[in-house]
């Protein structure tokens, strides 16, 4: 909590265990509930809260878990030791997550929320009804569903228990369940061939650090988060599937001038690191966001 907003400053901070699904704002009634004595005006609502992390406005409509991987400095968990690293792993009793010793350093992870002084020029504002979010997320479900079909009428032919259903499963993302039968509908439409795989590709760094090689098609920076998106098929011109490394190599050629090995930077989904050799299509049906794209953070080796 910002103190400059505060009356007096709060004995304690307010700890929540947030999944790694789900999105900061739905956070904010609770924090503001939790701040409600200490607040100088009492008359500033939750949806008027954003989050900050070393003084960077965090954008609210990415995952609690990309914005964890992309800016906590928590090493990635592997699927098997590095000896090299020194690090020993253990597992999350919580998450389920592999841990690394410098966890104890990262979590939990440390944001400041304030209720005024909104960045207008890097976050869209929130509403007091949710609309905003709910339209963002909705937004980018639709923009998945047309790169995986060439078009949106899966998720525009969905009944209205089942859209209920969906925005009901991200608001209350412990529910796999919930998740999973409308997922389903939407990456399994009858009759129709997977045309692109949805990945958004994120890269912290800096204006200055940006080069023309690595723009892409795509390619645009806000604040110190670079977002590279292309149209990745599933299959390359050589009818061989199209795996993470190849992917990679195409958006980002001199971070990942390796298709098979990570020389300079690893491919993180989910707080792990992945291997360059998995398919792409694999990856999208087992661990896409709920809102159907691949979200995948950069980090660099090093």
């Amino acid at each position: 909590m910002s103190y400059r907003r505060l009356r007096t400053c709060p004995a304690e901070s307010s700890q929540i265990q947030c999944p790694r699904l789900s999105y900061l704002p739905f956070l904010l009634p609770r924090i503001r509930a939790f701040f409600a004595s200490s607040l100088i005006d009492p008359e500033v609502q939750a949806h008027d809260g954003w989050f900050a992390f070393e003084s960077l406005p965090l954008k609210w409509h990415l995952p609690v878990g990309l914005l964890y991987d992309l800016f906590s400095g928590a090493e990635p968990a592997s699927s098997s030791a590095d000896p090299a690293r020194g690090h020993e792993s253990r597992h999350d009793e919580h998450t389920g997550d592999k841990k690394n010793d410098n966890d104890t350093e990262t979590l939990p992870w440390k944001l400041v929320v304030h209720f005024t002084d909104w960045p207008e020029d890097q976050l869209i504002k929130l509403d007091e009804d949710g609309k905003v979010i709910q339209d963002a997320f909705i937004n980018g479900v639709k923009e998945a569903d047309f790169l995986r079909n060439g078009s949106a009428r899966v998720v525009m032919g969905l009944s209205k228990d089942d859209s209920t259903t969906l925005w009901e499963s991200v608001e209350k993302p412990d529910d796999l369940n919930l998740f999973n039968n409308i997922n389903n509908k939407l990456l399994n439409p009858p009759g129709t061939s997977l045309r692109h795989i949805p990945l958004k590709v994120y890269l912290p760094t800096t204006p200055a650090t940006s080069t023309p090689a690595d723009s892409g098609p795509s390619a645009n920076s806000a604040g110190s988060l670079r977002v590279v998106q292309s149209l990745v098929t599933p299959f390359l011109p050589s009818k061989q599937p199209q795996t993470l490394g190849t992917a990679l190599n195409a958006l980002l050629p001199s971070v990942f001038p390796s298709r098979r090995n990570p020389i300079l930077a690893q491919a993180v989904l989910h707080g792990t690191v992945m291997p360059l050799a998995a398919t792409m299509e694999e990856l999208l049906r087992v661990a896409a966001y709920p809102d159907g794209f691949l979200h995948i953070a950069i980090v660099m080796m090093g």
